[in-house]
């Protein structure tokens, strides 16, 4: 292919997804769903004019996006949480919702799988059912920003402990499955989490010390290419590597908290902030052209054949069933101030297709007879839902939003919007 057309092209796909994001927050409609349809007509496009080539390895681009894209999610998300003491019982509120969420979504949809696919063990399809489980923060934080401030600091909140927490359940599952079981399991899961969470605050302290000392210009990227370094390092050895990235983000964020008593000495705030600012936009930009391309590429790998399959419609609509469910039980007894439209703000994203990638190359959890259709009809269900959902919570109607409610932001609107979003008001900026 001509360098040129592909520097076109590239450059496209990047403006488009600018404009969807503006899309996307005039009308509720999540631009994830936009990527995968952009990325669907490439496909088709591509193969109308010949210019498929059986050699592109797509499940090996999805592979290192997502994986660079899961670094920058959980950096962002640990970047977006300010530990402050006013907001602790929201906090604990939101972190035990996201937690019973996710381990009553994972037992329901994991018994669903057992009784879908006979001979699967429970274990297989609870690490089958986890991808699922997951809400997706990277969809929900730029969504629910006209939602009142408690009920958005909840979501923001909720939605960010479920990525983190479900990664690292994942992980810490797909890996205990090739060592140990029974007994066995829980102890080296205890041991692999102590051991990180020593060594990650180690090292966070350590990178947070040097990060306010770097006098070159360049070194933001420094920063995330040792992070990316560390993330590689860590699953080489079998660590829980996220919370490296999880500790760093966190201590960086709440510098005020970490450094205190005798080790203030060692952290200067007039250095640190401007870094902090500069750091918190790059991460920004990163995860949003990461997840652009990420979506775009994955719309290129899917086959829509599935789509028109019954009986996966049907399993997916029960799996859709059971996230609705288990959330409403969890808001009812944990968070009756946060029913609706919270119930409905329950939207998997990028986590979910990249979890099952790593699922289709383990060769220790395994389920052959798995249809990708009951991973793209969540998405595309929950996120349709989300919106009808955000919609009807303002009181206006989904024709007269989607189609008459487009306007272009301002440049200068734009830009604010940016700047409430690092000055601490994690939910306004435009992102996917």
């Amino acid at each position: 292919m001509n360098p040129y057309i592909l520097i076109i092209s590239l450059c496209s796909i990047i403006i488009l997804s600018f404009f969807f994001n503006i899309i996307s927050k005039k009308t509720n409609i999540p631009s994830v769903l936009l990527l995968i349809a952009l990325g669907i007509g490439i496909k088709y496009s591509m193969d109308y004019y010949g210019l498929i080539d059986e050699d592109l390895k797509l499940n090996t681009i999805l592979e290192i996006l997502g994986n660079i894209g899961l670094v920058m999610i959980v950096l962002e998300a640990a970047l977006d949480l300010k530990l402050e003491k006013k907001k602790a019982k929201l906090i604990l509120k939101s972190f035990i919702v996201a937690i019973l969420c996710l381990v009553g979504s994972m037992f329901g949809i994991g018994y669903l799988f057992v009784y879908i696919f006979p001979g699967t063990t429970l274990y297989t399809a609870l690490i089958y059912a986890i991808p699922l489980s997951i809400m997706s923060s990277a969809i929900i934080i730029p969504s629910v920003n006209k939602l009142n401030t408690e009920k958005r600091e909840f979501m923001v909140y909720e939605s960010t402990f479920s990525d983190i927490i479900g990664i690292m359940v994942f992980y810490f599952m797909i890996g205990a499955q090739s060592s140990v079981e029974g007994t066995g399991l829980f102890w080296n899961i205890s041991m692999n989490i102590l051991s990180t969470i020593i060594l990650s605050t180690i090292l966070s302290y350590i990178m947070v010390y040097l990060f306010q000392h770097l006098t070159m210009q360049v070194k933001l990227f420094l920063i995330i290419a040792v992070l990316l370094m560390l993330f590689a390092i860590g699953k080489y050895f079998h660590l829980s590597s996220l919370l490296i990235i999880l500790t760093f983000g966190l201590i960086l964020n709440n510098t005020e908290v970490f450094f205190r008593g005798k080790l203030s000495r060692f952290f200067n705030k007039e250095k640190v902030e401007p870094i902090l600012r500069d750091f918190h936009v790059l991460t920004l930009e990163s995860a949003f052209l990461i997840r652009t391309f990420f979506f775009v590429v994955f719309g290129l790998s899917i086959s829509l054949a599935s789509l028109y399959d019954f009986e996966v419609t049907m399993n997916s609509l029960a799996i859709v069933g059971i996230l609705y469910f288990i959330r409403l039980l969890c808001l009812k007894i944990f968070a009756k101030k946060f029913i609706f439209p919270e119930l409905f703000i329950a939207p998997r994203g990028l986590i979910t297709v990249l979890l099952f990638f790593v699922l289709i190359k383990s060769d220790n959890v395994n389920i052959p007879d798995f249809d990708t259709g009951l991973l793209l009809y969540p998405i595309l269900i929950t996120s349709i839902v989300m919106m009808f959902a955000l919609i009807s919570h303002r009181g206006e109607k989904v024709t007269d939003v989607i189609i008459k409610n487009i306007p272009l932001l301002s440049k200068d609107k734009a830009e604010s919007e940016t700047q409430e979003r690092i000055d601490g008001n994690p939910d306004d900026v435009e992102q996917e």
